[in-house]
C-alpha cells in the first residue's frame, strides 16, 4: 500500500526517467559519446553510482580528472545536444501522470519539478511532453550547492512551493535522487524506469515504494478521497 504524507500539500518530480521513459535516449546519447572519446562503456555498476547526478559532477568521474569550465561545458552541450535530437519526436508523459496532474490541483496540492538535467534540456523534454506550463515551478541541481544526493534541490523546491518537505511526496528514478528526497524529509516513491526494485538497496537507496507507473498514485489518491481522510504518513518507513 501506497502511504501519502499527512497532510499531502507538494508533489515534486524528477525529470528525466521520471515524467517520461527517456533513459534510452540518454544511453544511446551517452554511448555515441563515449565512442568519440574512448571512454568505457556505461554500464549498470557505473550508471547506479552517475544517474541523477549533475553533469557538473559526472564528467569529471567519467574522464577520471577535473574539468576546466571550458572544457566541462563543451562535453555536456555535446553530449546534450546528442539527447535532444535524438529525443525529438519521441516523447510520451509516463503513463498515469497526465490524469495524476489533474487530479492534483483540485486536492490543492501544488507540483514542481526538481531535476539534475541542464537548462536546455528541461526546456526540450518539458516542451516535448507538452508541459511547460502545468510544470512552471522548476528547480535545477545546477542552480543550487550541492547536486543529488545532497538534498539541496528537494529543500529548494519545497521553499519555492511554499511548504514543508515533509508535506511533500517526491517521484524520482535513480538511487542518488531517492537519497537527495528523503535527505530533504519527503517521501519518495521510485519509479522503476531505470532501475529494478532489487537495484536501489544496491546502490545505498531505500525507496518508501517502488512502482512502474503513476497509475497505482492515482489509485492512492481515489482510495484516500473514498475514505475522507489520508492514511497517515509512516515517516521513515520504507518498503522491504
Amino acid at each position: 500500500m501506497i502511504r501519502l504524507p499527512n497532510p499531502l500539500r507538494g508533489v515534486v518530480f524528477d525529470l528525466d526517467g521520471t515524467l517520461v521513459d527517456n533513459m534510452p535516449f540518454h544511453v544511446e546519447a551517452f554511448a555515441r559519446f563515449a565512442l568519440r572519446h574512448g571512454l568505457p562503456p556505461l554500464d549498470a555498476t557505473l550508471r547506479g553510482r552517475l544517474d541523477g547526478k549533475r553533469n557538473r559532477d559526472i564528467f569529471p568521474i567519467l574522464f577520471g580528472r577535473p574539468l576546466d569550465d571550458v572544457t566541462f561545458h563543451g562535453y555536456e552541450d555535446e553530449k546534450e545536444g546528442l539527447y535532444r535530437e535524438l529525443s525529438r519526436g519521441g516523447l510520451r508523459p509516463l503513463r498515469g501522470l497526465l490524469p495524476l496532474l489533474d487530479a492534483l490541483p483540485e486536492r490543492g496540492i501544488a507540483a514542481a519539478v526538481a531535476t539534475s538535467a541542464p537548462a536546455l534540456n528541461v526546456v526540450h523534454t518539458l516542451a516535448e511532453l507538452g508541459l511547460a506550463a502545468r510544470l512552471s515551478t522548476v528547480v535545477r541541481s545546477d542552480e543550487v550547492a550541492h547536486g543529488k544526493p545532497a538534498p539541496d534541490v528537494f529543500i529548494e523546491t519545497a521553499r519555492r512551493l511554499g511548504v514543508p518537505p515533509s508535506a511533500c511526496l517526491a517521484f524520482e528514478d535513480a538511487p542518488a535522487g531517492v537519497m537527495a528526497a528523503q535527505a530533504a524529509g519527503m517521501i519518495c516513491v521510485a519509479l522503476t524506469t531505470s532501475f529494478g526494485p532489487e537495484a536501489f538497496p544496491i546502490h545505498g537507496a531505500r525507496p518508501d515504494a517502488c512502482v512502474a507507473d503513476f497509475e497505482p498514485i492515482l489509485a492512492a489518491l481515489a482510495a484516500e478521497s473514498a475514505t475522507g481522510s489520508r492514511v497517515a504518513s509512516p515517516g521513515r518507513r520504507r518498503s522491504q
